[in-house]
């Protein structure tokens, strides 16, 4: 009976040292006299994470510097929360500028040139502004299907661009570009994964934490493809005096204003410190809103048809209906949503929560913390996907499937916080073949 019982118990444990080893074999902190240890290994990540991210950060245009300055803090903490969402906001942006560069190909200066990338980025990142006459420091966003607007009624022409402050040596000179940034960033991503490559040929483990960093830095590359001709840090916007128009024009062109509260005119959304976490409205937000109202108003006019034969009476209900304004929480841009693209976009953008299994067989301080980060990951990759899949999400009860698009990002919310406390909590006892270090002058011996 006792064999019986030590057998099973010694089974049950052999089952478990694979993934959790015994205390001889496991560390707390360690220090790094001449080689790897835990402060190194942390700094490391750390450092990797901070600069890839700082670097790739492009903020949009504030009148006051402390606004811009708190949005680059925003969008910093969001990228390392969330890296996959800014990724796709990048990926957006790029996609309206291209847009809007395509619409402008026909309207060209005197040297046959026409809007490039640069100045469609330049328009979207709230950049360009104009006076009004509240007073003498007050100005609006001239958005960018605003621009095109007063290109096409030929109220600007292009070849005047330079006068609105859309000279391309003009954004270029406002940009504060750091070309030593990129190239610390570049080199420090590189030696980082080199260095992850070479534990690997060695069968060396990596720890959570490097697991993490490593994931960061394809949906950061993309980030970056997308804002490559896109100004950085510009410190206060263009402001110019718009054409004179008729009122009927002027309306016309204040009602394809995207949104008010990113103007200079004192409001309370535009002082708020909480607009520095909102997301840059996009053109085609405006775009589904007009035809949603066209279509509210079809709905509203109800034909009755009076006695037979006699003529259809046109019931206007406007007024019986009231319609709640939405709080949207996501959605997605129509021509990338629908495109073939966007399941290949779904998948890169799941590769977040996806390279974290990289982790899969370390050894964490507990079973359970194991397989609390493995289903962490999961869930990561998971929530993403429900979530990307509906084009557009509202905080509203529209039945089970409308609630699963609300709780996704709370899940994807939480998985990530699990992961982040999860990849610094396993600090505290790993194991020692963590770190164990590989000689690099072995491989350039090879090499030469």
């Amino acid at each position: 009976m006792d064999s019986a019982v030590g057998a099973g118990t010694a089974s049950a444990m052999s089952s478990i040292d694979p993934l959790i080893s015994s205390n001889a074999t496991m560390v707390g902190w360690t220090p790094e006299p001449s080689g790897r240890g835990t402060l190194s290994l942390i700094t490391t990540c750390m450092l990797t994470m901070f600069i890839c991210t700082w670097v790739v950060i492009h903020r949009r245009v504030y009148s006051q510097v402390t606004f811009g300055q708190l949005h680059k803090a925003a969008l910093f903490l969001k990228a390392i929360i969330a890296p996959e969402f800014i990724a796709v906001e990048g990926l957006q942006e790029w996609s309206q500028a291209k847009k809007i560069v395509a619409t402008c190909a026909d309207y060209k200066d005197e040297e046959g040139k026409s809007m490039e990338l640069i100045h469609a980025f330049y328009i979207g990142m709230l950049a360009l502004r104009y006076k009004t006459s509240k007073s003498h420091d007050s100005a609006r966003v001239i958005w960018p299907n605003q621009y095109v607007w007063l290109l096409q009624n030929g109220l600007v022409e292009w070849k005047d661009h330079a006068k609105w402050g859309l000279a391309k040596r003009d954004i270029e000179d406002k940009s504060n570009t750091d070309g030593f940034a990129k190239a610390t960033a570049l080199v420090q991503v590189f030696w980082f994964l080199a260095q992850c490559a070479m534990r690997a040929a060695h069968n060396l483990p990596l720890a959570p934490l490097e697991s993490m960093t490593i994931s960061y830095i394809p949906l950061f590359t993309a980030t970056y493809f997308f804002w490559w001709f896109k100004p950085k840090d510009i410190m206060s916007p263009t402001v110019v005096e718009l054409p004179v128009m008729t009122s009927a024009q002027r309306e016309e062109f204040e009602d394809l204003a995207i949104s008010y509260d990113f103007d200079d005119e004192g409001l309370p959304k535009q002082v708020s410190l909480w607009n520095v976490w909102a997301l840059t409205p996009r053109v085609f937000e405006k775009e589904y809103g007009i035809r949603i109202k066209r279509e509210r108003r079809q709905a509203q006019e109800i034909p009755y048809g009076g006695t037979k034969g006699g003529p259809e009476v046109t019931v206007n209900v406007a007024e019986q209906v009231v319609w709640k304004e939405e709080i949207v929480v996501a959605h997605w841009d129509p021509d990338l949503y629908g495109s073939k693209l966007w399941p290949l976009i779904c998948v890169f953008g799941a590769s977040f929560g996806g390279l974290h299994l990289i982790s899969w067989d370390t050894r964490f301080p507990s079973y359970s913390e194991l397989w609390l980060w493995r289903a962490a990951a999961m869930a990561s990759v998971v929530s993403l996907l429900v979530f990307m899949h509906y084009p557009r999400v509202v905080l509203r009860w529209g039945g089970p499937l409308t609630m699963l698009s609300i709780i996704s990002p709370a899940i994807y919310l939480l998985s990530r916080i699990v992961m982040i406390c999860g990849a610094f909590a396993a600090f505290r006892w790993v194991e020692t073949s963590l770190y164990d270090t590989y000689v690099v002058s072995d491989y350039w011996i090879h090499v030469l």
